[in-house]
């Protein structure tokens, strides 16, 4: 697989779903990859590194996934962030649409999925 000049950015509060995001997005070609824990090392992480694409988890502990959105967004207005959620509830999709996301995936994610949603954004 051809590399993916791009840098990406992984928060979710389980090391488990980083590492199969990490998995598939290696799979699929990104060369460099951040992870963060929770909203507030997302925000972190982003200013740090500023990367192309984020993948954000809405439940975490301390600072949501829509905080980090949020207060990601207001330093960049152009920032990519993709948000995961294993409550695809209508109301999340609409809060984290509102708060600026380019897209929502549902958990468990499925690896063309990811790989069709991060080519796009």
């Amino acid at each position: 697989m051809t590399p993916l000049e791009c840098t990406v950015l992984l928060c979710d509060d389980s090391p488990l779903i980083r590492r199969m995001l990490r998995d598939i997005l290696t799979e699929g070609g990104v060369t460099r990859i951040v992870e963060a824990c929770d909203g507030c090392e997302a925000v972190e992480r982003y200013a740090e590194h500023r990367p192309d694409v984020v993948f954000m988890d809405i439940v975490m502990p301390g600072m949501t996934g829509i905080e980090a959105l949020c207060e990601i967004r207001e330093k960049d207005p152009s920032a990519r962030v993709v948000i995961l959620s294993s409550t695809g509830t209508k109301s999340n999709l609409k809060k984290a649409i509102d708060a600026g996301a380019c897209d929502f995936l549902q958990k468990p994610v499925e690896k063309e999925r990811v790989l069709e949603v991060l080519r796009r954004v």
